[in-house]
């Protein structure tokens, strides 16, 4: 019987773990489904863009896949019993998937922090369904040259890069920044100083220092009593992950993150890897990697590597596990490419400008090139053998129609 690896989600981490577990391990051993929640890749890191009006490509996942040998499932992961080795899904048929090696990277999605008003009234860019709600939005307040008032909350990278993105894009809209802190207190002096040129250039007002305590239809309302005009508020506060894992039993960190070793293997399964987002790893430096998608890739290529070093009794090859940058987009002709320490903490070096902005653009084609080629050229003799149906798969495990995963 062949070993059964069900990869959970198929964003940047998911798509790219299942194509290089193909390509390494051979087909008449593992057979690999890929589980994800729409039937398209969901290009995150440009989610803002799309908010703002770009046209962003959505691969099939379909095509994705076509030919490799991985199956594909559109439906939505509901629960995962790491006991039973099954995870049970939501579509037209419902049931359950049966694994043997289970790959977590079901994502994350935005956190309301609680905050009344937020889920009812305020748009946010983590998810293309909620960014093209916000587009609609947008338009309806008289296109790229009407009036009308945006707020966004949050000063993170996902906060800046919508800000400025919005401000860019729709110059007749009047964008407000609400920073909790100093406008990007995580960056240099010379970058910060970079940032906020940007927001005077953009026209983008700037709250230091204001927490929000209520968001309603037409305005935010501040803690220390401040009200805000806001035709549409966008929501960047901070992200969540799904209860899932720790429903299942699975060991998770106070927020949800599953707690895995220096493989990326779950410390209380060892039958689970976990990767992305939903993934509380320690870096090199001993603190948990942030949510990014370059914690995604350092992620998911040490899962890979402990995968196939224990299916094939290789030596398991050890992964840097290293945050080294941001790359910031504030809209599509200025950037910021801010290097930091072992610490994570900002180095005083920065760049700034079109360089930076063309750097960004160059980090979101690769990832998506690297999306769309899941196996990077798996030869054509290997994807054959891998795409030919086996019989007797058809008496464990019921065939998957074009699918993909939860959450990417």
């Amino acid at each position: 019987m062949k070993h059964r690896i069900v990869v959970l989600g198929a964003g940047y981490a998911g798509a790219y773990v299942a194509g290089n577990l193909v390509r390494r391990l051979s087909p008449a051993d593992t057979e690999i489904t890929v589980v994800n929640a729409v039937p398209d890749f969901v290009q995150r890191l440009r989610l803002n863009q799309l908010a703002a009006g770009r046209d962003i490509e959505a691969p099939q996942l379909a095509d994705v896949f076509a030919g490799t040998g991985i199956r594909l499932r559109v439906a939505r992961v509901t629960a995962v019993d790491p006991e039973r080795r099954v995870v049970a899904v939501a579509d037209a048929d419902g049931g359950e998937i049966g694994y043997d090696t289970l790959v977590y990277a079901l994502g994350s999605h935005g956190d309301d922090h609680g905050v009344p008003g937020v889920a009812e009234h305020a748009f946010d860019v983590a998810a293309r369904p909620s960014a093209l709600r916000l587009r609609e939005r947008l338009d309806g307040l008289g296109g790229r040259g009407g009036g009308g008032s945006v707020v966004v909350v949050g000063d993170g990278l996902t906060g800046i890069e919508t800000a400025t993105e919005i401000a860019e894009a729709r110059p007749g809209l009047s964008v407000a920044l609400i920073a909790r802190g100093d406008l990007g207190a995580r960056l240099s002096a010379g970058a910060r100083g970079h940032l906020r040129r940007a927001c005077d250039r953009l026209g983008i007002t700037v709250l230091e220092h204001t927490s929000v305590e209520a968001v309603e239809a037409t305005r935010v309302l501040c803690t220390d009593g401040t009200a805000l005009a806001s035709d549409a508020t966008v929501w960047t506060a901070g992200f969540a992950v799904d209860p899932i894992a720790a429903a299942g039993g699975l060991e998770v960190t106070e927020d949800g993150r599953i707690v895995v070793d220096s493989t990326m293997r779950s410390v209380s399964h060892p039958n689970v890897y976990a990767i992305g987002d939903s993934v509380h790893a320690l870096g090199d430096n001993g603190r948990p990697l942030p949510m990014s998608c370059g914690s995604a890739g350092y992620t998911g290529r040490q899962a890979i590597e402990a995968i196939v070093g224990r299916l094939t009794g290789r030596k398991i090859s050890n992964v840097k596990l290293v945050y080294l940058y941001n790359a910031i987009s504030l809209g599509r002709r200025d950037g910021l490419w801010q290097s930091v320490d072992d610490e994570g903490q900002a180095k005083p070096k920065y760049m700034g400008g079109r360089k930076a902005a063309r750097i960004k653009a160059a980090i979101e084609k690769g990832a998506l090139w690297g999306t769309s080629h899941p196996t990077f050229g798996l030869p054509k003799r290997k994807r054959r053998l891998a795409a030919a149906p086996d019989p007797s798969i058809e008496k464990t495990v019921r065939p998957l129609d074009n699918g993909g995963a939860v959450h990417g």
